[in-house]
C-alpha cells in the first residue's frame, strides 16, 4: 500500500502567504487610527482570527484534495494514463510525481520515507511499460518459453530479406563474435556421431563461419521466435543420416530457450520426436533413407550393401508424414555406393528377392515423381511448408581441392575462400537437376534449398576421426589412419548443418 503523498510547496508560495498574512494587520491598523483605540484593537484580533480561519480552511481542502487524487492503493491504469500524457491538475503536483520519457520510459514516484510498499508499487508502474518488461528480461539472459511479449517485441525487429533474395549465392566470412549459434557442451541433445569436440578435435574454427548472402542478409536466428512460429505444430525432418544432422541441428538451435524439465526426446522405430511442451510443438525426424520403401528403412540396422528399392510404394512411410506443417526432405546419400539402382520385382512384404538394375538417375527421378505425387495428393497447401533439401557433399579426394598432401578430410581447418575456382569433388549433378526440375513442376509449392555448392566449400566441417563408426567410438589407433576411418560426410555440430537451418528460419518467419 502506498502511503499518502504529502505536498511540497515551494519558498515562493511561503513568501506570498507571508506577505498576505502581515498585510492585513496592517491595512486594519491604519482604520483604526481613524476609529478609536479599543475598538481598533478588537477588529485587529478579529481579523487575525479571520485569517487564520481562513487559511486553515484552504489548507484542510488542499489535503483532502491531495488525498482524492492519491489514495493509498493506486490503480496501474491511472500510472498508465500518466504515461501516456494525463494532466495532473495543479502546477505544484509536479514535484510529487516526475515522468521520465525516453528510449526506456521510467517512472519515478517521489514519496518521503520508504517501505516494502513503495518498492512494490515502484515495481508495479515499471511493469506497465512493455518496453521495460522486454529490455529487462534480456538484459536477464532471457528465459524459456512462454513469454508472448517479448516474442512480440523480437517480431517487431525483425528484418525479413526480400522474398526474391538468393540466399545461396555468397561467401563464408569468419565471424567468431555471432557464431558459433550454440555450444556443443551445451546441448545435451547431440549424439556422439556430430560432438567433435568431445571426441578429441582439437581445432574449433570450423564453429566460427557464417554465410553471407551476395544481395541480402540471412535474419539472426531467434529461438524463441521460431518456437511461436511453431506454437501447436509439427516441424518433421524426413530422409536420410544428412537430415538426421539438420535434425540435431536444430533442436541445438531451439531447446536453449526452453527451460529444463520442458522438453524430452523419445524414439520409436523409425520417428525421433524432440517436443517442447511449453509451446506444444515437435520437431521430429522420420528414417527413410530413399523416402521410398526400401531394405534400408530399418533405423538402426541399415548397413546394406545390396540396396534395393521399390520405387513406387511411399505409403508405408507416408502416412507417418500427414498432419505436419513444417516438412523437410531430403535423399541422396544412400544412392552413392553404386552406379546402378537395384530395383525390386515384388515386394517385400511378399517375400520376393528378384531385382532389375537401372541407372541411378532413371531410378532417382522414378522416386521423386513418386514423392511428389504423394505431396500433392496428402498435403494441405494452406496449412503445411514443404522443403526439398539438396545434395549434402561429400570430400573424399584431397586434390579436388588442390591439396596433394590431403588425406581425405581430414586435417582440414579452413573453408575453400576462392569461390570462383572451379569446384568438383564428385556431385553427381545429374540427381541435383533432377531434383530441382521434379519440385519445380509440382502442384504444391515447394522450397528448393540449394544448400549444395555453398557445401562444397566446406572441407573443413566434416566429423573426419571424430566420431563413432558402427556405434562405436573410433578409437586412437584408427584416428591415426584416417584414410580408411575418417567421415567425410557427415558434420560436426554446431557447424554447417546449422546454416541450413538459418535458411530454414528464414522462410519460415517470412511465409509465418
Amino acid at each position: 500500500m502506498q502511503p499518502p503523498l504529502r505536498r511540497k510547496f515551494s519558498p515562493a508560495f511561503f513568501s506570498a502567504a507571508s506577505t498576505s498574512f502581515s498585510m492585513k494587520p496592517t491595512t486594519t491598523a491604519a482604520a483604526a487610527a481613524g476609529g478609536g483605540g479599543r475598538k481598533s484593537g478588537n477588529l485587529s484580533v478579529f481579523v487575525v482570527a479571520m485569517s487564520i480561519f481562513i487559511f486553515g480552511c484552504f489548507m484542510y481542502n488542499e489535503d483532502v484534495k491531495s488525498i482524492a487524487e492519491y489514495p493509498f492503493t493506486r490503480p496501474t491504469q491511472e500510472v498508465q494514463e500518466n504515461e501516456t500524457g494525463f494532466n495532473f491538475a495543479g502546477g505544484d503536483q509536479s514535484a510529487a510525481v516526475s515522468v521520465v520519457v525516453n528510449s526506456r520510459t521510467v517512472v519515478e514516484t517521489e514519496i518521503e520515507g520508504s517501505s516494502s510498499d513503495d518498492d512494490d508499487q515502484k515495481q508495479e508502474v515499471k511493469s506497465t511499460d512493455p518496453e521495460i518488461e522486454t529490455n529487462a528480461e534480456e538484459n536477464n539472459g532471457g528465459g524459456g518459453g512462454g513469454d508472448d511479449g517479448g516474442d512480440d517485441e523480437e517480431e517487431e525487429i525483425i528484418e525479413h530479406p526480400p522474398e526474391d533474395c538468393d540466399f545461396f549465392t555468397g561467401e563464408w566470412v569468419f565471424d567468431n563474435v555471432t557464431h558459433p549459434l550454440y555450444r556443443e557442451d551445451e546441448c545435451e541433445f547431440l549424439t556422439a556421431q556430430v560432438t567433435c569436440m568431445k571426441n578429441g578435435r582439437r581445432d574449433s574454427l570450423y564453429q566460427n563461419w557464417r554465410w553471407q548472402p551476395r544481395d541480402c542478409s540471412l535474419p539472426k536466428f531467434k529461438a524463441r521466435l521460431m518456437l511461436e512460429k511453431m506454437r501447436n505444430k509439427r516441424l518433421m525432418f524426413v530422409g536420410d543420416s544428412l537430415n538426421r544432422n539438420q535434425w540435431e541441428s536444430m533442436i541445438c538451435l531451439l531447446q536453449s530457450a526452453v527451460p529444463r524439465g520442458s522438453k524430452t526426446l523419445n524414439k520409436t522405430g523409425s520417428l525421433s520426436v524432440f517436443k517442447i511442451q511449453d509451446y506444444n510443438a515437435t520437431v521430429e525426424f522420420y528414417w527413410a533413407p530413399f523416402l521410398v520403401e526400401s531394405n534400408s528403412d530399418d533405423p538402426d540396422m541399415h548397413s546394406i550393401l545390396n540396396r534395393i528399392i521399390m520405387p513406387e510404394s511411399i505409403e508405408k512411410h507416408g502416412r507417418n508424414w500427414k498432419n505436419v506443417d513444417y516438412l523437410v526432405f531430403n535423399t541422396y546419400i544412400w544412392w552413392m555406393n553404386t552406379a546402378a539402382m537395384k530395383i525390386l520385382r515384388g515386394s517385400f512384404d511378399e517375400g520376393a528377392t528378384e531385382f532389375e538394375e537401372i541407372p541411378r538417375p532413371v531410378a532417382y527421378e522414378r522416386v521423386l515423381t513418386t514423392w511428389s505425387n504423394w505431396v500433392d495428393r496428402n498435403v494441405d497447401r494452406n496449412r503445411t511448408q514443404v522443403f526439398f533439401m539438396s545434395m549434402s557433399p561429400l570430400h573424399i579426394k584431397s586434390l579436388d581441392w588442390n591439396n596433394p598432401d590431403g588425406i581425405k578430410c581430414a586435417k582440414e581447418t579452413a573453408p575453400i575462400l576462392n569461390t570462383s575456382m572451379p569446384l568438383n569433388v564428385g556431385t553427381d549433378r545429374r540427381l541435383f537437376a533432377v531434383a530441382a526440375n521434379v519440385t519445380k513442376s509440382m502442384k504444391m509449392s515447394v522450397s528448393f534449398m540449394n544448400i549444395t555448392a555453398l557445401s562444397e566449400y566446406r572441407k573443413d566441417a566434416h566429423t573426419s576421426v571424430h566420431t563413432i563408426r558402427q556405434g562405436k567410438m573410433v578409437t586412437p589407433e584408427q584416428q591415426a589412419d584416417p584414410a580408411t576411418y575418417a567421415d567425410c560426410i557427415h558434420w560436426c555440430l554446431p557447424g554447417l548443418p546449422d546454416t541450413w537451418n538459418e535458411f530454414l528460419y528464414a522462410r519460415i518467419i517470412s511465409r509465418s
